[in-house]
């Protein structure tokens, strides 16, 4: 689901591209790389050295340890940058950007999901060591002024409400959580199937450069010049 927005924004700004220098970092476990690879050659970084050992010895892929903050890699080295919900997990989110900006070619493309909205902080966020989650104003700012922003909004628009109703009343009255998804309870319910569902309907509007006022996850595409 996540995966049809992404591909669609990266379609937008690279039409008819197989042959990009593609740079995913925070790759986890592989996933993300490989539907990556339909733009180009994609060059994987993984902090976590489990994830990296998993992506290499059980899916074949090359895999680099390393860190957002401090990126092996020589300047403009990549046509597309790619961050899903890493920038999240960095204290210094300042550094992390610069280093993003700073492998990016001149004319190539960034771009980054996050989660979204404070007000949605829970222990899926402790659990998962974030720092913060963000506005669209504050992902702007984060990327400004160097370069320019393409496209920036929220997904997750229709499962915002559900959850952050949620999160409201486990704060007054508490509710087990699943750590593991920012569905919280939902994701165990009946219900499941059908947030899934409703999801998908944003993958449309979004490719067509809807706006949604809010959602559960931000995204950001920006331009060096």
């Amino acid at each position: 689901m996540r995966k049809d927005i992404i591909l669609s924004l990266i379609a937008n700004v690279y039409p008819h591209r197989s042959d990009l220098r593609i740079l995913n970092v925070g790759a986890a476990t592989g996933y993300s790389s490989e539907f990556l690879s339909k733009f180009g050659k994609v060059t994987s970084i993984e902090y976590d050295e489990a994830c990296c050992l998993f992506a290499k010895e059980e899916l074949q892929l090359e895999f680099i340890q390393g860190s957002v903050t401090d990126l092996p890699f020589q300047d403009g080295e990549f046509d597309l940058v790619c961050a899903f919900d890493v920038v999240e997990h960095v204290e210094d989110h300042k550094k992390a950007v610069e280093e993003l900006k700073r492998v990016t070619r001149k004319e190539g493309k960034l771009v980054v999901t996050v989660p979204a909205f404070m007000l949605l902080w829970s222990r899926h966020d402790v659990v998962n060591q974030h720092f913060r989650r963000y506005r669209k104003c504050e992902l702007v700012g984060l990327f400004s002024p160097s370069g320019s922003i393409l496209r920036v909004g929220y997904f997750n628009f229709i499962l915002f409400f559900p959850i952050a109703l949620f999160r409201l009343v486990s704060w007054i009255i508490p509710v087990k959580e699943n750590p593991d998804a920012d569905f919280g309870a939902l994701k165990g319910s009946g219900v499941s199937a059908l947030l899934k569902a409703l999801f998908r309907l944003e993958v449309r509007p979004i490719r067509m450069g809807v706006n949604f006022p809010v959602g559960v996850s931000a995204y950001l595409v920006w331009k060096k010049a």
